[in-house]
């Protein structure tokens, strides 16, 4: 009787344990973490925020560092003389500068003419919705105050002022849109080789810029790895950045050449979970990002076979960061030429200023942005918030962009339109037509037949209250603008379809 006791206690205190077993595994499976999201979950989630990119349509970028302090000269030596890209921001690359003698231009940043209010100002003024600066470039040298390098604008200048912040706050009170440019791959003074030989170990493939090692310090390389570069600052830095600045609407990557998969995973994600509703461009790397970019100073000719939002970059002459002898300075024909032709397939342009060391905008781009602005003012409505029509162009001139250094080196490049040239944007039942020449008193719009566009219901002259004559025949749109419009950078209207 006693032995049954035993074992009838023995199989209960088992029972219980088996009972508490399987209650803590529920309790347990209950705290486990949901899944976490997949890239295109991620992405998917920025429907709202992709459509207002889509709305803005024209952007400011500023590139500025240490490199404005030689301007694109080292040592009597031109960045044409230089290896590498003739973009005067890449002149540590060009010259092979050691690290420790370039991290000596810190002690020489003084930008006491920097005004962030007066940027923001022109930015605005000039018709741009949003603003993007460089918070961290190539040289691995942070315009704001870092709290994990002391490689930045307060710690190694005489500089006293956070750069980003004040502009992030004077964005703010402008209503521009903020974001930031963060150079994740390339790090020419912690960074190493730039992930190359790590690339190479995982199995990344060998194309032409592995090769040739673009981008790579191979004359100064830091003693770490590139992992411990990631984990020491270029993911806390980007969590720094994201959290300093919460208000973001873009976060721009750049050179990703040498990231996996997984570390590009990585860079989307922390943006993802920190600021989820900005979005990340397509320099994230290994096909992930939120908007493309089909290439610096490219207007892709293939754009209806880009998926995602798009953005092209441009300069206001031919170097993003200030160079001091480049004075070829698009004009504001050429200006409105690359805004109206980019809108016109879909994309968005963000226009660079390079300010110099002291933190003067060239008065050059300052003078052209604003006599953009002032196109913008009458005729915004032809550019913001349209979308692509069927027909993109119509009109005797064709001009081709494909590059930073196409247009420098296309010597004979003319911004000249006729009356006959015509770009298009729609908005539902709206289409514009947009011209960048002086009007003649009548004009064909050859693309608005009844069959290519439907039956045009009225036509008028966008930001003027002057009525226009036209009549719809099988041959185009006949308008008869009369002197109403007298703009000789060109004007827009507007059909009601």
């Amino acid at each position: 009787m006693l032995q049954k006791i035993k074992i009838g206690f023995l199989v209960l205190v088992l029972g219980f344990t088996s009972c508490k077993q399987k209650q803590t595994k529920s309790v347990e499976q209950m705290q486990e973490k949901p899944q976490a999201l997949t890239y295109e979950q991620m992405s998917a989630s920025k429907d709202i925020a992709k459509e207002a990119f889509n709305d803005a349509k024209y952007g400011m970028f500023i590139h500025w560092g240490l490199y404005a302090i030689p301007g694109g000269i080292w040592k009597g030596k031109k960045m044409e003389e230089l290896k590498g890209p003739r973009v005067a921001e890449w002149i540590q690359f060009g010259a092979e500068i050691p690290r420790a003698e370039y991290a000596e231009l810190a002690t020489q940043f003084n930008p006491t003419h920097f005004d962030a209010d007066a940027i923001a100002k022109l930015a605005k003024e000039a018709g741009m919705k949003y603003l993007v600066i460089t918070s961290k470039h190539h040289d691995g040298f942070a315009m704001y105050d870092s709290k994990v390098s002391e490689y930045d604008i307060i710690d190694a200048t005489p500089y006293s002022k956070d750069i980003v912040k004040e502009l992030y706050d004077a964005c703010q009170k402008y209503g521009v849109d903020f974001g930031l440019y963060y150079s994740h791959n390339i790090d020419w003074n912690d960074g190493n080789d730039c992930g190359l030989s790590e690339y190479l170990a995982s199995g990344g493939e060998v194309h032409d810029r592995v090769k040739r090692k673009a981008g790579v310090n191979t004359w100064d390389p830091s003693p770490n790895t590139f992992t411990e570069y990631l984990e020491n600052k270029a993911y806390p830095q980007v969590k720094e950045i994201l959290t300093k600045f919460p208000n973001m609407t873009t976060l721009w990557y750049d050179y990703p050449h040498y990231v996996t998969p997984e570390e590009s995973l990585e860079f989307y994600k922390i943006a993802y979970d920190l600021q989820p509703n900005m979005l990340v461009n397509s320099r994230v790397g290994n096909d992930l990002g939120d908007f493309d970019i089909p290439g610096d100073n490219k207007i892709p000719s293939d754009h209806l076979a880009i998926t995602k939002p798009w953005q092209t970059v441009g300069t206001t002459n031919n170097s993003w960061g200030y160079k001091s002898y480049d004075h070829d300075w698009k004009s504001v024909k050429e200006l409105l030429f690359w805004l109206t032709e980019i809108v016109s397939k879909g994309g968005n342009y963000m226009l660079n200023i390079g300010p110099d060391a002291l933190g003067d905008v060239p008065q050059e781009s300052v003078t052209n942005l604003l006599e953009v602005g002032k196109f913008l003012d009458v005729n915004g409505e032809a550019i913001y918030n349209t979308r692509k029509w069927k027909v993109t162009h119509e009109g005797p001139t064709k001009i081709e962009m494909n590059g930073t250094h196409d247009r420098a080196n296309k010597a004979d490049l003319k911004f000249d339109f006729t009356p006959s040239d015509f770009w298009f944007t729609q908005k539902e039942h709206t289409i514009y037509a947009i011209s960048l020449a002086q009007p003649k008193e009548a004009v064909l719009i050859k693309s608005i037949t009844e069959k290519e566009a439907g039956v045009v219901k009225s036509v008028s002259l966008v930001g003027s209250e002057a009525e226009v004559e036209w009549t719809q025949t099988e041959v185009g749109l006949q308008v008869n603008l009369g002197t109403a419009q007298e703009n000789p950078n060109g004007y827009a209207l507007k059909i009601e379809i």
